[in-house]
Formats: structure tokens, sequence, C-alpha cells
């Protein structure tokens, strides 16, 4: 995510957001998701915000390396003793080096055209058999929120489409309606995949 003015947004409200329940299913898809991944592996908990997830997913045994671009998210999770640091998705990893991508809710915050090449890339540095998660909004085309946030949308069937395109065998996907910390009610699609061997 590099978008100054979601940045911005993102580092006023870090105390909302960390007070933001988050949904049922999106809670069962961490578990999922934790108890996926080989026990022990190094996972990427990409766009940690202040750093919820990644610490269940630390209490799960898994190794994290948490990121996000919004400063004042970072310091939050390293407040939690969390492995975090600041980084944009064009500062992705190299090969093959996680068992898990936990992608969850980030991605949607950059430029329709090129999260494709985001996943693919993130597909790259998993090892085989490695999980990547991933959370998007669905809809279509490009907005901001009445936040000021920006988003991309996309089908399921382009998200299950573009994690196949990147080599990628999609295992499970549950959708559902909810809110956020701008309070709309969205739709969201939650997908899991596997890199296979």
């Amino acid at each position: 995510m590099s978008d100054d003015q979601t940045l911005s947004v993102y580092g006023d409200a870090v105390d909302r957001y960390t007070a933001t329940p988050m949904e049922p299913e999106h809670i069962a898809a961490l578990d999922h998701f934790a108890a996926s991944v080989r026990p022990g592996g190094r996972v990427l908990d990409l766009g940690c915000g202040p750093g919820l997830q990644a610490e269940t997913l630390v209490a799960a045994g898994l190794d994290v390396d948490a990121v996000d671009a919004t400063p004042a998210f970072v310091e939050a999770a390293q407040s939690r003793g969390l492995n975090a640091r600041i980084a944009v998705f064009e500062d992705l990893p190299g090969a093959e080096i996680y068992y898990g991508i936990w992608a969850s809710f980030s991605l949607l915050h950059a430029r329709r055209d090129t999260v494709s090449g985001h996943v693919a890339r993130l597909a790259g540095a998993l090892s085989p058999g490695g999980i990547f998660f991933l959370g998007m909004k669905t809809g279509t085309g490009e907005a901001r929120d009445g936040l000021g946030r920006f988003y991309s949308y996309f089908s399921v069937e382009e998200l299950h489409q573009m994690l196949e395109d990147a080599g990628l065998r999609v295992t499970q996907t549950v959708t559902g309606r909810g809110k956020g910390l701008s309070g709309s009610d969205d739709t969201y699609a939650l997908v899991h995949a596997v890199r296979d061997a």
C-alpha cells in the first residue's frame, strides 16, 4: 500500500482500528490458516496493521514476519513484541521463503491493474506446499470509501483466476458481508489457496 491518503487515514486511526472486532468468519479463516501452515513455519503477514492477527499466528507457534506501510501500525505491532517492519507491496520477498502468506484485506489498497502482479510475486515467495490466504472486498472497479481510503474491487471469480494464474490451487472460499472501520456494509471474500509441491 503506498497511497498517501490511505496511509494517513490508518495512521490517524490506530486505536479505532485496533478496537474494531473481526467478523466471526474472519476469525475462523485465521484459525484455519494457522492450522494449515507447517508447524513452526515462517509466514508473512502482509499489511499486519497493529499486529492483532500476527499475534494470533505467533501464539499458534508460527514464525511471523509482519509488515505494513503505516509507521504507526508497525510501532503498535512492535509494542506487542512482534517482528514488524515498514514495507510496501513493491518490497515483496524473494523466492520460496515462506510456508504461509496472510494477505488479509491489504492488497485491496493496491491499484487494480497491479494486484495480479503482486499476487504472482507473493506466490513465488511460497515454498511448495505453502498456504496463501487472500481477504478482499468484492465488487468492481476502484473507489475511495467514506474515510478516503483507496480500494480495488474484484469478483470472487476474478480472485480465483488471479490465484490460479499465479500457480496456486484454491482450496476454500468463504463469502460474507460485514462492517469495518468506515462503518459501511461491504461484501467480501476469504480465499485459501495452496502452492502444490
